[in-house]
């Protein structure tokens, strides 16, 4: 089975779903080098966006397909949901989730509302392909992980994978899905790696995925912060603690059941999550657990959080700033011995 990172996993799936649906289209910032399509024509290749992520579309479908837009995210992205609502499926590339604001009422009260707004008779299959995440030294403006903001909206459904394997099947189910999706990619994890069919298929959104099966702690996960959990498991295992990760990787819609069903036979809850803490997934999905699980809980719960602050640009304060697998390991003893 080949290995592929993050980034080829998702230029994969994107170019499966342009093959299959002639309707696919993708529009964005510098994806097609920021030059316009003339200047393009038999060259080997273009940008792909700042990571490189869409490296190689604009030459296998030409510029009606792929299309780099003006530094306009209110006007690209407005666009977008009207192509969605005239029988297109765009993909939009909103460069870093920290310029949300700027494109944030068409999201808000336009792509999320018009299925409800129209009795369900209109639908908006539109997917936003982000970036989020701190640790890359990018300062707070080019950091942030605002999962949480999109959560809150209903109508929209938020995906943040972990792995290469998950962000392959879960973008080729976006793209699929008539709801508008935000799928948010993680800076950090571009260049890690695993072992991904070319066949895959997709994966359900709202379908969490168990990591690892354990006993006595329940590790609940947001996208990155699988990384530190599995390193402070394993060096949990060393002292006896055994530790179930729970990954959700769909927040909106959420696998409550999954995460129900490992706290009732863990009995303990750590939370991560790189967002600030005020108003974050950490704190929902703690109070899901509260108000589901709380005669199965044998302490409180715990959550691990950046604090709240902005994203620091010293590289010291960062690595302190980001959740960590020893202040995870500190916790589940902390847990254990209560």
């Amino acid at each position: 089975m080949p290995i592929k990172t993050v980034k080829e996993a998702i230029n994969d799936a994107l170019v499966q779903s342009f093959e299959n649906d002639k309707n696919v289209i993708l529009m964005g910032e510098d994806i097609a080098g920021g030059k316009g399509r003339e200047q393009y024509q038999g060259t080997q290749d273009a940008w792909g966006g700042p990571f490189g992520v869409t490296q190689g579309l604009f030459t296998k479908f030409g510029g009606e397909r792929v299309r780099d837009t003006t530094i306009a995210e209110a006007g690209f992205f407005g666009a977008a949901v009207g192509a969605a609502m005239t029988g297109l499926r765009p993909i939009v590339e909103l460069m870093y989730v920290d310029f949300a604001g700027v494109c944030f009422d068409q999201m808000m009260n336009q792509a999320a509302k018009v299925r409800y707004m129209f009795g369900g008779k209109q639908k908006v299959p539109m997917v936003v392909r982000t970036v989020v995440g701190a640790g890359f030294r990018a300062g707070s403006e080019h950091s942030q992980t605002l999962y949480s903001l999109y959560t809150h909206i209903p109508g929209l459904k938020v995906v943040a994978p972990y792995d290469a394997y998950d962000a392959k099947g879960l973008l080729l189910s976006s793209i699929q899905d008539d709801d508008p999706v935000i799928f948010m990619e993680h800076k950090r994890l571009y260049m890690t790696s695993c072992e991904v069919p070319d066949d895959l298929k997709p994966i359900p959104l709202g379908k969490g995925k168990i990591r690892k099966n354990g006993s006595d702690v329940t590790i609940i996960a947001i996208q990155r912060m699988n990384l530190f959990a599995e390193e402070a498991a394993k060096e949990l295992e060393n002292n006896n603690i055994s530790c179930e990760i729970i990954d959700p990787r769909s927040y909106s819609p959420l696998d409550e059941d999954l995460i129900y069903t490992s706290v009732k036979k863990t009995g303990r809850v750590i939370i991560v999550d790189e967002s600030n803490p005020k108003c974050s997934l950490a704190s929902e999905i703690s109070s899901l657990i509260s108000e589901n699980c709380f005669s199965d809980l044998k302490s409180g719960v715990i959550k691990i959080t950046a604090p709240h602050t902005p994203v620091p640009f010293s590289p010291p304060m960062e690595d302190f700033y980001i959740p960590s697998s020893k202040k995870i390991g500190d916790a589940a003893k902390e847990l254990l011995n209560a």
